[in-house]
């Protein structure tokens, strides 16, 4: 899949150190998550399922953006349930690069059986909201003041996209 001179490709172990800063850059702007400090490359590898991942590269290989999807539960009954992250590069954003990668990971769930992708936006982060919405996601609620981050109380908006092709 290319866009904009951009190809996804699965994501590995060789985008160790620029998946790390990118999840920090996202951090640091302080609208994508409750996180203060990226996970080290371990922590995250451990934590995300390895065929629901992807990497958008630029020609020269450089690291776009991620997209990655974790197991909500444990428990069987929600076996095909997943919530995913998706960062893209300050530098890279507007581009396409998001839907490139939802996109991906939409095609990854659902050819493995997987019929809801979750997700959990600051609603301050309208961008992610509207490139959700453009890949077919629906708001389903908004948890509010579910946690502090910084000192202060933040909601959260769930969004979900249930796939039409598995009943």
């Amino acid at each position: 899949m290319t866009v904009a001179t951009a190809v996804v490709v699965p994501l590995t172990t060789a985008h160790a150190d620029e998946v790390v800063a990118i999840y920090q850059a996202g951090i640091d702007e302080g609208n994508a998550t409750f996180e203060t400090t990226a996970p080290t490359w371990e922590q995250f590898d451990t934590a995300k399922l390895p065929e629901h991942r992807f990497a958008a590269v630029d020609a020269d290989g450089t690291l776009l953006g991620w997209v990655a999807a974790t197991k909500v539960s444990d428990r069987c009954a929600y076996a095909g349930v997943v919530e995913h992250s998706v960062y893209v590069h300050p530098g890279a954003r507007g581009r396409g690069i998001a839907s490139s990668l939802l996109k991906a990971l939409i095609d990854s769930t659902e050819a493995t059986g997987i019929w809801p992708l979750q997700a959990g936006i600051f609603p301050e982060n309208a961008a992610s909201l509207a490139v959700h919405e453009r890949a077919g996601f629906r708001v389903i609620g908004t948890r509010e003041r579910i946690g502090r981050h910084h000192g202060v109380w933040r909601d959260v908006v769930l969004v979900e996209r249930r796939s039409p092709t598995i009943a």
